[in-house]
């Protein structure tokens, strides 16, 4: 088996590779060794499909406060001229490169995006060298499987599922059965979960520090797994985003405490900022219904109807209580698409 040395950073070879997964298996699983699952040819072939990623918002992009306007990451190939990736990073592009494995430069554009999911797609102005992913089932990971994590420029890493759970980001963001590994890798960007048959079940969203949920300070993964992707792939490979009626969203960045839910960030212009909602406040209800975490709050204001809709939010603000209307907006309106077909 030939040397990949530019490919995997601190592995001299497959063989390597493939030994550090058995050992893993061994000591998270039954002991059946990983090797048996997945050999050196599957992995070297399923790496080829993961591409880097380099992306510039313009200068006017709203998301450029949070996210910065240069940006990099990783991608996966879904075919020879679609990269998948984790939306953040192409979110407002303007110029978007990938690398392939063999290290050619190739300009695309972004093709699609999805608030929902958190995926995005790029369309490549020529074909990358690499192996397209097919895309594999995640609902049948569970907790304690082995996985390869993989990025691009040598970025790999055995893994294994250390659980399937409920995840909520702060940007009005929430996954039902989020994907959560260990080791993590650097650079998670957009980076593959693979299983051991070589197919795509996950793309890596974060850094995590609790990646167990038990409190045990594990550092790890966030991954998005496919299966959400799968209903809409089309849809956003022919329109750049999902069809029918969008979620409404508020602009408003937010965290949760032992006082609940608390305004962290308000979207200059946006919805909530429009209304009068204040860094600080405390939002204790959505109408009638009382809202003490992350989930329970995004899944009021979901409920209210679609973009559009005006939402009555029960704030807190210190000692004084506020109801304020929120007219919710398509987020995808807010922040530019920039999309191409």
């Amino acid at each position: 088996m030939r040397r990949l040395t530019t490919l995997f950073a601190g592995f001299a070879t497959l063989a390597m590779i493939v030994a550090a997964f058995a050992t893993l298996a061994q000591d998270i699983t039954t002991g059946e060794k990983f090797s048996d699952k997945m050999s050196a040819e599957v992995i070297e072939k399923a790496i080829s499909g993961v591409v880097k990623l380099r992306t510039l918002a313009a200068p006017s992009a709203r998301s450029n406060a949070t996210l910065g306007a240069e940006r990099e990451g990783n991608g996966v190939l879904l075919s020879p001229r679609l990269v998948l990736t984790i939306g953040y990073l192409i979110m407002e592009a303007d110029e978007v490169e990938i690398t392939d494995h063999k290290g050619r430069r190739l300009p695309g554009k972004v093709a699609g995006f999805d608030q929902e999911t958190g995926l995005g797609l790029v369309r490549l102005l020529a074909p990358a060298q690499g192996e397209p992913f097919v895309l594999g089932d995640a609902r049948a990971l569970k907790e304690k499987d082995a996985v390869l994590a993989a990025g691009a420029r040598g970025n790999i890493a055995p893994a294994f599922v250390t659980s399937r759970r409920e995840f909520t980001g702060g940007w009005e963001y929430l996954l039902d059965s989020a994907i959560f590994t260990f080791p993590p890798i650097a650079d998670w960007g957009g980076a593959a979960l693979i299983e051991p048959s070589g197919k795509l079940v996950g793309v890596g969203s974060l850094f995590v520090r609790d990646a167990d949920g038990k409190g045990k300070g594990i550092p790890g993964n966030m991954f998005v797994p496919v299966d959400i992707l799968k209903p809409i792939l089309d849809e956003l490979i022919e329109t750049g985003q999902r069809k029918g009626a969008q979620r409404p969203w508020l602009g408003i960045t937010t965290f949760e405490d032992e006082d609940g839910v608390n305004v962290g960030r308000l979207s200059p212009d946006g919805p909530g900022d429009r209304a009068g909602l204040e860094r600080g406040d405390i939002i204790a209800a959505v109408g009638p219904t009382a809202v003490k975490t992350l989930a329970e709050f995004y899944r009021a204001v979901w409920a209210r109807g679609e973009a559009g809709v005006r939402v009555p939010l029960k704030v807190m603000r210190g000692d004084r209580e506020l109801t304020l209307w929120v007219r919710s907006i398509d987020r995808n309106g807010f922040f530019a698409a920039r999309t191409v077909h």
